[in-house]
């Protein structure tokens, strides 16, 4: 008799962004006069840079030609879009990753879910408490986390590591119990913050001295507008013998409904005396089959001068976004942070409201739909995400309801 997976049993309700988009669709539906504004999930609103669109084109013509056709992409993905990572990501940094340490794939959440099968289930995982809520679910599907916990809001076998205003936002070391799988994520996705270099540091110092793995995801990297805040954790010594990063266009360049990301692991990086690359190159190899050839030459074209100069237009609108938020919000009482490396903006509710007793005011006072911190963690209760994503236009608007309420 066949049987299911009962981990996914483990899982509390439903995916977290789903779960908002249920509970918004139930109350259009009960107030269809109601003109929300969405300001919770971290979807790009701005249309493809011009010189991404020519590289669309140039590419579709290429597909209708016999001598310019393609078929299959090359397991780790087309040397041209890889050695454009590595020149502008990497070597321009500093960094020593070379074009075949890069495995181009159709987004970072992919990667981030899947980059755990490579590895032995009784590896125990740490996570930055509160954080992206697929870290946890993807370990929690493979059965690495053990049984959760309802009162406490957390599985007993993962180490959560609090993330509060006390300490920044950013997770200190784990003491008590070593952590073979390390998540983390800077800037970070929900609080906005950001970890500057001698503290990543002290982080990939850790994991060597322990033999643990980073898996890194940067993300949101293309946000950091501060001096002293490491673009990829490859700027720190030591970390080739220690981490894995993960990277996205969806948020550098808009790709979000295109999907393009890529992975990094350096050749010489081992767990447990056993080399990763090949592994994640066989799971690539046997599970993929590479994004799609008129994607990556949209994605070379991120690279070009032009497509350059276009996307830190776009960055630079979704910020100004940001300001508006942040300085809005504290204007009007809030506690808040964020917003300054990433397109996030993280407030504590009022009073001892829960995350999702914000989310319901919110959205029947002012229209307005955010995220509530719990989902991401048991220490984002108390606390909301919004998003810089939005248009400019329902940006001002969402801000300018909230202050009135």
């Amino acid at each position: 008799m066949a049987k299911a997976n009962e981990n996914y049993l483990r899982l509390p309700g439903n995916y977290l962004f789903s779960a908002i988009a249920q509970k918004v669709g139930a109350y259009q539906r009960s107030h269809p006069e109601a003109e929300v504004i969405r300001l919770g999930i971290g979807d790009v609103t701005q249309p493809l840079a011009p010189e991404i669109i020519r590289a669309l084109h140039a590419a579709v013509d290429e597909m209708g030609a016999a001598d310019t056709f393609r078929g299959y992409a090359p397991d780790l993905g087309y040397a041209f879009l890889r050695e454009k990572i590595a020149e502008f990501d990497y070597r321009s940094r500093g960094c020593d990753i070379s074009p075949d340490e890069i495995f181009v794939s159709d987004g970072a959440k992919c990667d981030c879910s899947n980059i755990q099968e490579i590895f032995s289930l009784d590896n125990r995982i740490a996570v930055c408490d509160p954080v992206y809520p697929v870290y946890v679910d993807s370990n929690v599907m493979a059965g690495r986390t053990g049984i959760y916990d309802e009162e406490a809001g957390a599985y007993r076998d993962v180490i959560y590591m609090p993330c509060t205003a006390e300490n920044g936002f950013a997770p200190d070391l784990p003491q008590d119990r070593v952590p073979d799988l390390i998540y983390l994520c800077f800037p970070n996705n929900p609080t906005g913050a950001v970890m500057k270099k001698d503290r990543l540091q002290a982080w990939v110092d850790y994991a060597n001295r322990h033999g643990s793995i980073i898996l890194y995801d940067a993300a949101y990297e293309a946000y950091i507008s501060e001096e002293g805040v490491p673009h990829s954790i490859y700027e720190c010594e030591g970390a080739r013998g220690c981490a894995i990063e993960f990277r996205s266009f969806s948020k550098t360049a808009g790709f979000t409904g295109l999907r393009l990301g890529f992975t990094v692991i350096p050749k010489d990086l081992e767990a447990g005396g056993v080399r990763l690359w090949p592994l994640w190159a066989r799971r690539h190899g046997t599970k993929y089959n590479g994004a799609p050839y008129i994607v990556q030459r949209a994605g070379e074209a991120v690279y070009t001068e032009a497509g350059r100069s276009q996307i830190r237009g776009q960055i630079a609108a979704y910020m100004e976004n940001a300001r508006y938020i942040y300085e809005g919000l504290r204007d009007a009482g809030y506690e808040v942070s964020g917003g300054v490396n990433a397109p996030y903006i993280w407030l504590r509710t009022p009073g001892q409201m829960t995350s999702w007793d914000f989310f319901d005011y919110l959205l029947d006072k002012a229209n307005v739909v955010g995220t509530p911190g719990s989902g991401f963690g048991p220490a984002g209760e108390h606390y909301f995400r919004l998003t810089a994503f939005g248009s400019k236009e329902n940006t001002v608007r969402a801000i300018d309801r909230i202050r009135r309420m």
